[in-house]
């Protein structure tokens, strides 16, 4: 049970949370849904939080790629035009 309250509390804090630290809770996750004696609740549960999070990390990774700079010509750097 104390899994269930787990999943609930952590949707919250993903807008506070790096991109490394979503794929340690990605990570934690498939392992949750790795284990013999899972429920079928809990690894539904578990399944939609890592949907979740790996939304996250690709609106984050995203975010990033739109910001990456490219060297121009004369050497300088240019914002990435999308």
């Amino acid at each position: 049970m104390a899994g269930k309250k787990k999943l609930q509390e952590q949707p919250q804090e993903e807008t506070t949370l790096t991109l490394e630290e979503h794929f340690a809770r990605l990570e934690e996750t498939i392992g949750r849904l790795e284990e013999e004696d899972i429920s079928l609740e809990d690894a539904f549960a578990a399944y939609s939080e890592g949907m979740k999070l790996l939304k996250s990390c690709n609106e984050q990774i995203d975010r990033v790629e739109k910001k990456v700079l490219k060297l121009a010509e004369d050497g300088g750097l240019e914002e990435l035009e999308s």
